[in-house]
């Protein structure tokens, strides 16, 4: 099959397409005959248009996509860091209903939730704990084991994952429907930084409501596992002692320093998402999807370094 031109004198896209699906359907390029130059010349530029491209181009089209997304983020850090600084200054653009509101919508709202949570957990670990250890006589000393592993660990990163998953999706889709709805861009033409009025108030919100929320969480799985330990024999006083001879106040507050870093990763995460919604009916559930990712990523790498820091200052 070959296709005669000969009688062509003008031919655009259009006509060039129509040759392009002619040899998709036969399923081989097909011979060109009698075509002038520049016909010859737009239909290779169609060809080449339209040629999927092979490994090497798909790794130099991707490369770029990286390197733009992690220099956005690098920006996006250096505005928040801005934006702290330059905060008195600015003072009029933070609202302080908004960080009231914000700060109940993540703490006080939440208290039920970590409640549940932490009393299952303290439970669970106690039970599983002692198990095993009663073969060796050594229950006594599970509470010693859940003390230690909810102040240090479990407490603030279980505290920053119900953060992540429960208030760190809804700061990405509150800022997500704000940017398809084009008020971010409305607040950049009134000369109001979004950085200052959007991000800040979410940032220290979960900077404050942390603390509480991991403090709240280490008391309700104390309470979990003295349930365990009263279940087996073990009287309150006792437990009491095993907890006071096992932690130490620099667990607790250590664990308290590592809850705010979680909060403050896990907001800022959450409105780098927000604030970068793209378009379409998906890109608010696309951004509320990688807040949460984001967030507890972010803390699980986090809550290694401090252990790492931690071992390395003797804490």
């Amino acid at each position: 099959m070959a296709v005669d031109l000969s009688g062509l004198v003008y031919c655009d896209l259009s006509g060039a397409s129509l040759l392009l699906s002619m040899e998709a359907a036969h399923g081989a390029a097909l011979p060109i005959l009698g075509a002038v130059p520049h016909v010859t010349a737009l239909l290779a530029r169609a060809r080449a248009s339209v040629t999927p491209a092979g490994p090497r181009a798909a790794t130099r089209s991707a490369s770029p996509n990286l390197v733009r997304a992690v220099g956005d983020a690098i920006a996006y850090l250096g505005e928040v860091v801005c934006a702290v600084l330059f905060l008195p200054a600015r003072r009029r653009m933070l609202r302080w209903p908004d960080l009231l509101r914000f700060a109940d919508q993540a703490g006080v709202r939440a208290i039920p939730l970590i409640i549940l949570l932490g009393y299952l957990m303290g439970l669970i670990l106690a039970f599983q704990s002692a198990v095993p250890m009663r073969r060796f006589g050594a229950d006594l000393y599970v509470a010693n084991l859940v003390a230690i592993s909810l102040l240090r660990e479990l407490g603030p990163l279980l505290a920053a994952v119900i953060l992540a998953g429960r208030t760190g999706s809804a700061f990405a889709a509150e800022i997500g429907s704000m940017k398809v709805n084009q008020e971010v861009d409305a607040l950049v033409t009134m000369s109001i930084d979004p950085v200052t009025m959007l991000v800040l108030p979410r940032l220290m919100a979960a900077i404050l409501v942390m603390p509480a929320l991991a403090l709240i969480l280490d008391v309700a799985g104390l309470l979990g596992m003295t349930t365990v330990m009263t279940g087996f024999g073990y009287p309150l006083i006792t437990i009491a002692r095993q907890v006071q001879a096992a932690a130490t106040p620099l667990d607790l507050f250590g664990g308290l320093f590592k809850g705010m870093c979680f909060g403050s990763a896990v907001a800022v995460i959450s409105c780098f998402a927000g604030l970068n919604t793209g378009v379409g009916p998906r890109a608010v559930g696309q951004a509320a999807t990688a807040a949460v990712v984001g967030g507890i990523v972010a803390t699980i790498f986090l809550d290694g370094l401090f252990s790492i820091l931690f071992y390395r200052l003797g804490l």
